[in-house]
Formats: C-alpha cells, sequence, structure tokens
C-alpha cells in the first residue's frame, strides 16, 4: 500500500535558489515538449509518446540549454510524464486541452524518485535528504515504516515549502469482532448507540463560527 506523508521543510538560501532552478526548469521542459507534441501533430499528424518527448528533452533541449542538466533528471522526467498525462485526459475523457505552465502559478512543484538512497528522512536529526539538495531542516512530527518510493517539493503561495514523502507500506488489517453497534446521528446529542451511549455534541463549527468567518474574510 502506497502511504504519503507531508512534512514543513526549512531550506537554506542555497537550497532555496536550487529549488526555485528546479521548479523553473520542469515548467520550462513541460511546456517545451507540449510544444514539440502540438507541432508534430499539427504537421505530420504523428501521435508523440511520453518516451518520445523525454528523449526529446535530453537529446535536443539539454543541448541547446546547457542550464538543464543542473537540475535532478528525475523532476525534468516526471514533468514531462505529468504533461502527458494531462495530454491522454484531453483524448480519452474529453477534457480540456492542457495549458501551458505560468511561472506566476501560486503552487509550484516538482516530483523525484528513489535510487540508490538519494531520499532519506533522518528522525533523530530532523532532517530529509534530496536530490541535489542534500539535507534539508524539516519538522518531521510523524513517523513511518516502509521504503521510499518518491518525493514532491512544493511551495505554497505564502512562501512555505513542504515535502511529501511517497512510502510503500504494508496493509494492517484490523482485527475483526463478532460485536455490531448502530449509530443514531441526533441533533441534541452527536450520535446515540444502540447499546445506549451518548455521545456530546460539542458544536466546534458554532463555537468558532465568528472566528472562521473573520479569516475567510
Amino acid at each position: 500500500m502506497l502511504k504519503a506523508y507531508k512534512y514543513r521543510i526549512y531550506p537554506n538560501s542555497e537550497q532555496r535558489i536550487q529549488i526555485a532552478k528546479t521548479f523553473g526548469c520542469c515548467r520550462f521542459v513541460y511546456n517545451q515538449t507540449l510544444a514539440y507534441r502540438k507541432e508534430i501533430y499539427e504537421k505530420e499528424k504523428k501521435s508523440v509518446s511520453k518516451t518520445d518527448c523525454n528523449n526529446y528533452c535530453n537529446r535536443e533541449l539539454k543541448k541547446d540549454y546547457e542550464w538543464l542538466k543542473e537540475i535532478d533528471k528525475f523532476a525534468l522526467t516526471n514533468a514531462i510524464y505529468n504533461m502527458d498525462v494531462a495530454y491522454q485526459k484531453f483524448f480519452k475523457e474529453h477534457a480540456g486541452y492542457p495549458k501551458f505552465k505560468s511561472k506566476h502559478d501560486n503552487y509550484k512543484s516538482y516530483t523525484t524518485n528513489f535510487t540508490n538512497g538519494n531520499i532519506a528522512v533522518d528522525f533523530e536529526t530532523g532532517k530529509i535528504k534530496l536530490p541535489k539538495l542534500k539535507a534539508v531542516k524539516a519538522r518531521l512530527h510523524r513517523e513511518y515504516s516502509g521504503q521510499i518510493k518518491s518525493a514532491t517539493v512544493s511551495q505554497v503561495s505564502s512562501g512555505k515549502y513542504y515535502v511529501s514523502i511517497l512510502v510503500e507500506t504494508e496493509h494492517k488489517e484490523l482485527a475483526h469482532t463478532n460485536h455490531n453497534i448502530g449509530i443514531d446521528l441526533g441533533i441534541k446529542d452527536l450520535c446515540i448507540t444502540s447499546d445506549g451511549k451518548a455521545y456530546e455534541n460539542l458544536k466546534i463549527i458554532k463555537k468558532y463560527e465568528k472566528q472562521l468567518v473573520k479569516l475567510q474574510r
């Protein structure tokens, strides 16, 4: 079973520069391969696969734009594969044609794959090892067990950075019991079970309603 664990990270100035470069290069490769695919189809009526797009990136784009070689190769490949997912949805699910990415998007992210220990989480030191970034300070508020598959680094509109670690873990089935309980949702009480136990309605939303309105405004 695959499960993601999201942590807040605190990159230093050098790491923030590398992350910004990766965001920009992934956006550039996404747009360039989408344009390449569109051009081939319009001129030759040929379908271009995601592998063809990846080869175009490695053989042509990296040759013309040397700075692409400074970026984690898996991040660039995943950007191309994300473009392919959007492209396939356009044909199979009649979704809108994939849009070119803008540097003004509020949410930025890239995904890298695990290989040869290039991604690691150290709960003792509170740091996460990531390709091209080395050790990044993180708030590791919960632990996990399993094999890391990938990591997605993101930056939200507030400027905060996060990393989502995708882990393959064992699915532990809950113990089976022969005891069944019916639940009746109420107004005065949150719910009443068939064995007569009532749970108090804490009315959390009502309690914080004014504060919620203020924050939303």
